[in-house]
């Protein structure tokens, strides 16, 4: 797990930060919560593992099909 500054979790410590911000505005708001979709989603492809979609051989004389 990753450490932040004093022993603290560096994703909670972030996390505490982003509530912190208070938006100015609805525009603003708007930003702040793009932001937050834009981390997801980064976080999302850095964890993504692509299935392998090739099916095993199948033995055309194992066919049981008559």
């Amino acid at each position: 797990m990753t450490r932040a500054k004093n022993n603290l979790d560096k994703n909670l410590s972030n996390v505490v930060d982003d509530l912190e911000l208070t938006p100015v505005n609805s525009h603003h708001a708007q930003q702040l919560q793009q932001d937050s979709n834009d981390r997801r989603h980064q976080d999302a492809l850095n964890h993504d593992k692509p299935v392998d979609l090739k099916h095993p051989h199948v033995d055309a004389g194992t066919n049981s099909s008559h």
